[in-house]
C-alpha cells in the first residue's frame, strides 16, 4: 500500500475578509514524502495565501473564509491549534522581518524549540547545526538587525530547518539573496528533500536554483485555480508559453533562448521546447555561426543616448559611512548620469544598500561628499530631498502609513497642498497603472507581496521626482507586473527621470539597466555600460548568460551599443560590511 501523503489538499477556496473575490478556488492536490514541489503563478494568483492555509495560519491567526480541507501529516489545519501543528509543518516568510522576534541570532534559531519544550541540549545542538547550514553559525551572538536582507533570510530558514518538521514551507526563500546565498540556500533545501520522510513546497520566482531541485510544479492561474500540475521540467516545458502568458517567470536560460530567437538566432529547431537549463542553452548554440554582423531584436526598448558633457545628477567623492562601529562604505566615487536606469549590484553584505540609501538621505552621509540634483542630502531638509528625489524601501511595510491604498498613495499630494481632483486623478491613474483599481479601499497590510510592492513604488513615483531610487523594486513580482514596472521605468527615463535600483536580478539588469554598479566589501568594484560589463562578462552573470558566446551577449542587453565603455574592475580592499 502506498504511503499516506503528508500534505492533503481537497477543494480548497480561500476568501480574504472583505474580499469580492476568492484568492485561491477549488485546489486539490497531494504532497508525498520526498517531493519537492514548485508553486508558480502570478502575482496576486493566491500563492501566498495557499502557503498561510497550509501551515494552518488560514484560518487561526489570519481571518478568512474557507472551504474545503487542508490535512497536514493527519491533523486537520483548521481545527488542529498551531502549536500541534508546528511540529508537522514549517513555513518561511515572504518577509524574514515578519518571523525575527529575538535579540540574537542563536536565540532566534532557538525559539521555536524552546516554545516546543525540547530539552536544552537538543535545542543548542539542532540551532547549531541550522546556523551552520545557512553560513550563520559565526554570527550567533549578533542582533538580527545587523544582517543584511539576505542574512535574515538566511535566519529565517534556519529556523525553521531547527524544528525537523517533515512539511517546510518556503515563500520566496532566496528573494533576497546574492547569488552564492541562493546557491547555498539551495544545497541546503537539497539536504533536506533527500531526508527520508520530508517534503518542500516552494514559492519561487528564481527558477534556476529551484529547477535543480524541484521534482513537481503546481502552476496557478489568476483567479488562484491550478492550471498545471505534473513533473517540474515536463510542465515548464510544454506549458511555457502558457505560463508566460499567465504572467508567471520561467528559468533564464528559456528567457535568454527566447530573446535570442526574436533576434534571428536559430535556438534549435522553431517548434522546439525552449531550453532549460544553462547546459542546454549551450548545447543548442553549439552550432550557431558566430562570425555574423547581428543587430539588436527589433523588439528592443530604445535608449537615451549617453551624452559625456553632461554633468551628472547625482555624485559621491570620497564617501565613508559608518553604522553602529561598523565601516560599511570607504572611499566611494560615483557618478550618475541624469535619465539613465543604473543598476547597484553585489553580494549580500556588500554596501548596496547603504549607498543608495546614503545617496537618497535616508542614511545621514557626511556633509560635503554628496550631490543629488544640486543639493546635499546631508543638510536638506524631508522636504527639500522629497521634492527631488523619491525613495522605496527594501521592505514596502516600512513606508505604509495610511489605512487604506487609496489614502497610501493620496498621502504625500496632501502635504504638497495638491487640489483635491486632481489628487482623484493622480491616485486613480496611479491605481490603474499597477493593477490595485480594486484594492482601493484595502488596508496596505492586507494585500499581498506583490502587491504591497507596486503600491510602494507607486507612493514614491506619484509625487513625480526627478530621481527615482528603489532597493529591490521587483521583489515578489510576477514577469508580468515585472515587465509592466519596467515599461514603466523606460517611459520615466524617456522623460528625463533618474532610475538608480539594487537589485540582485541579473536578468533585469542584463535587459533593462543602461548602467550598472559593481559593490563589492564597501567599494565600488567596477562600473560601465550594461553591454560592455556584458560582453566581456565584469559582472556575475547567470549560468545561462555565461553560456551564449560573448559576440552574442549583447543581444540580450537592451543598451547594446550605446555610451562609453565599462570601468575595469578593480580588486577591493574595504571592510565587509
Amino acid at each position: 500500500m502506498p504511503a499516506a501523503p503528508l500534505l492533503r489538499v481537497r477543494d480548497l477556496t480561500i476568501t480574504h475578509r472583505g474580499a469580492s473575490d476568492p484568492a485561491v478556488r477549488d485546489v486539490s492536490f497531494d504532497v508525498h514524502a520526498g517531493e519537492v514541489v514548485l508553486l508558480l503563478g502570478p502575482s496576486g494568483s493566491g500563492k501566498s495565501t495557499l502557503a498561510l492555509a497550509l501551515s494552518g495560519l488560514i484560518p487561526h491567526s489570519l481571518d478568512a473564509d474557507v472551504s474545503g480541507s487542508v490535512e497536514v501529516c493527519g491533523h486537520d489545519a483548521a481545527t488542529t491549534p498551531i502549536a500541534t501543528l508546528s511540529s508537522a509543518v514549517s513555513t518561511v516568510f515572504q518577509d524574514p522581518d515578519a518571523q525575527i522576534v529575538t535579540g540574537s541570532v542563536l536565540d532566534d534559531a532557538a525559539f521555536a524549540l524552546e516554545n516546543l519544550r525540547f530539552p536544552v541540549a537538543e535545542v543548542l545542538a539542532r540551532a547549531e547545526t541550522a546556523l551552520r547550514r545557512m553560513g550563520l553559525w559565526e554570527r550567533r551572538a549578533e542582533n538580527p538587525d545587523r544582517l543584511s536582507g539576505g542574512g535574515k533570510q538566511r535566519l529565517a530558514i534556519a529556523s525553521a530547518l531547527a524544528t525537523g518538521s517533515p512539511l517546510l514551507i518556503l515563500d520566496e526563500p532566496t528573494a533576497n539573496l546574492d547569488p552564492q546565498g541562493t546557491a547555498d540556500v539551495h544545497a541546503a533545501l537539497a539536504d533536506i528533500a533527500g531526508s527520508e520522510g520530508c517534503a518542500l513546497i516552494l514559492v519561487e520566482h528564481d527558477l534556476d536554483a529551484a529547477l535543480e531541485i524541484a521534482t513537481r510544479a503546481i502552476v496557478l492561474d489568476g483567479s488562484g485555480r491550478v492550471a498545471f500540475d505534473g513533473p517540474a521540467q515536463r510542465i515548464l516545458r510544454e506549458h511555457a508559453e502558457e505560463i508566460l502568458a499567465l504572467g508567471a517567470w520561467l528559468p533564464s536560460a528559456a528567457l535568454a533562448a527566447r530573446r535570442l530567437r526574436a533576434a534571428g538566432i536559430p535556438i534549435g529547431a522553431p517548434d522546439a521546447p525552449l531550453p532549460l537549463t544553462a547546459d542546454e542553452l549551450r548545447s543548442a548554440l553549439s552550432r550557431f555561426e558566430t562570425r555574423r554582423t547581428l543587430a539588436p531584436s527589433p523588439g528592443s526598448s530604445p535608449v537615451r543616448a549617453s551624452n559625456a558633457e553632461e554633468d551628472p545628477i547625482i555624485t559621491a567623492r570620497g564617501l565613508d559611512v559608518v553604522r553602529r562601529r561598523t565601516v560599511v562604505l570607504r572611499g566611494v566615487d560615483l557618478d550618475v548620469e541624469p535619465a539613465s536606469i543604473t543598476a547597484v549590484i553585489g553580494p549580500n553584505g556588500a554596501g548596496k544598500t547603504t549607498l543608495v540609501q546614503a545617496l537618497a538621505g535616508v542614511v545621514t552621509p557626511p556633509r560635503g561628499r554628496i550631490s543629488v540634483d544640486g543639493i546635499d542630502p546631508a543638510s536638506a531638509s524631508p522636504r527639500t530631498l522629497a521634492a527631488h528625489i523619491g525613495f522605496v524601501f527594501q521592505n514596502p511595510e516600512h513606508q505604509f502609513i495610511a489605512h487604506t491604498v487609496f489614502e497610501e498613495l493620496a498621502h504625500g499630494l496632501r502635504l504638497r497642498r495638491v487640489p483635491p481632483a486632481e489628487i482623484e486623478e493622480r491616485v486613480g491613474a496611479m491605481l490603474e497603472r499597477f493593477g490595485l483599481s480594486g484594492k482601493a479601499d484595502v488596508h496596505p497590510f492586507l494585500l499581498s507581496g506583490g502587491e504591497k510592492r507596486r503600491l510602494s513604488v507607486g507612493t514614491a513615483l506619484i509625487a513625480r521626482p526627478r530621481i527615482l531610487v528603489l532597493d529591490e523594486p521587483t521583489f515578489g513580482q510576477d514577469r508580468a507586473r515585472t515587465e509592466e514596472l519596467l515599461a514603466l521605468f523606460r517611459e520615466l527615463r524617456a522623460e528625463g527621470t533618474t532610475i538608480l535600483l539594487v537589485t540582485h536580478d541579473m536578468d533585469l539588469v542584463i535587459q533593462h539597466a543602461s548602467r550598472i554598479v559593481l559593490v563589492e566589501d564597501g567599494r565600488i568594484a567596477a562600473s560601465g555600460t550594461t553591454s560592455a560589463l556584458v560582453r566581456d562578462a565584469l559582472i556575475p552573470l547567470p549560468a545561462a548568460y555565461l553560456a551564449v558566446p560573448p559576440e552574442l551577449r549583447m543581444l540580450l542587453s537592451d543598451d547594446a551599443g550605446s555610451g562609453p565603455g565599462a570601468t575595469a574592475r578593480s580588486a577591493p580592499t574595504g571592510p565587509a560590511s
